[in-house]
């Protein structure tokens, strides 16, 4: 995952949702359309987002210092939950509030229908502009870690990156909806249409809010790696020469750039102290060059537990045969 490429994504939806939401309130307005007014505090929402996002990659960039030895990289997550915040207040709330005001009566008429449809077009030039931003970063993503695209997307720790892409293409299906409501209210003479549409869209939002605030609450409280790359960590370990097992590994993201790995690792007894060391600083080594977000790794050498006896008195069993004995370790998380 790069940063820059996050940073350019962040930006190019903002740029876009900054023009939108002031043009979408003045259509909403002339136009008399809730769903259009609706579209614009979506914009207005997304665009506050962008900057708390941004400003996330920016502090998240700070590094290491003795208050913070991991650095700053889990303020992507903190700043993620502002903006799933500001989505749910700025943009559902008063879509939905906005919505129920128009099916219940209380709408205003206005005339210049054509401007809501143009910006609806410019809207959706815009949109699509970033969505596709965002759509080619998670492509180019996906090249590099070789997993499917909605794999990736759901499985990513980079909840910037994620917040654009999910706030893009809700912007597209709201569009879609808002001209929807647009033309059947033309068509029938009801509000009740337009009122509708701009309900749908501030349920999209709520859900949209509901995704980001979840996934980034759980990064924020320290979630582990996924499976796969877990399987990759714990194969890399016991594969090191001198490694006998891998009795407990424990993974934390630190931001979506960096993993810490621990590990309690049974090491044979026929090498030294200072073998064990050489062992630990390879085993550091290729696990950074195999996993590149890993950037901490510590190991806790510990000893194998006896091997069971059957009865009384029994020896212990030595061996390859007592090693494949041991009972296996599950998945940490």
């Amino acid at each position: 995952m790069s940063r820059s490429e996050t940073k350019k994504t962040v930006l190019v939806a903002g740029a876009a949702n900054l023009i939108l939401a002031i043009t979408k309130l003045i259509a909403g307005v002339l136009a008399g359309s809730s769903a259009m007014l609706a579209e614009g505090a979506h914009s207005v929402a997304d665009t506050l987002n962008q900057g708390f996002l941004f400003a996330s990659l920016r502090r998240s960039a700070r590094p290491p210092d003795p208050r913070h030895p991991f650095g700053y990289g889990n303020e992507r997550y903190f700043w993620s939950l502002l903006a799933a915040f500001g989505i749910l207040v700025a943009g559902a709330g008063f879509s939905i509030f906005e919505g129920i005001l128009t099916i219940s009566g209380h709408s205003n008429e206005g005339t210049q229908v054509w401007l809501a449809y143009a910006v609806l077009v410019l809207g959706a030039l815009l949109e699509g502009t970033s969505w596709v931003r965002a759509f080619h970063q998670a492509r180019q993503e996906t090249r590099d870690n070789g997993r499917q695209l909605v794999e990736h997307v759901r499985k990513t720790p980079d909840v910037t990156f994620k917040a654009a892409l999910f706030e893009d293409t809700a912007a597209m299906v709201g569009l879609a909806i808002a001209a929807a409501g647009l033309t059947l209210r033309e068509i029938t003479g009801s509000a009740f249409w337009d009122g509708l549409a701009s309900v749908l869209i501030g349920l999209l939002l709520v859900v949209v809010a509901f995704a980001l605030g979840r996934d980034s609450k759980d990064l924020l409280i320290g979630q582990a790696t996924d499976s796969a790359t877990l399987r990759e960590i714990r194969d890399e370990i016991a594969s090191a020469r001198g490694v006998t097992g891998v009795n407990e590994l424990l993974t934390m993201h630190f931001g979506p750039d960096e993993l810490l790995v621990a590990a309690k690792v049974h090491f044979s007894d026929d090498i030294s102290a200072d073998q064990a060391e050489d062992v630990a600083g390879e085993i550091d080594r290729r696990l950074r060059e195999r996993v590149p977000i890993v950037g901490h790794v510590f190991l806790d050498p510990t000893q194998r537990p006896p091997a069971r006896v059957s009865g009384p008195g029994a020896p212990r069993a030595t061996g390859p045969a007592a090693e494949e004995a041991e009972t296996p370790v599950t998945d940490p998380r």
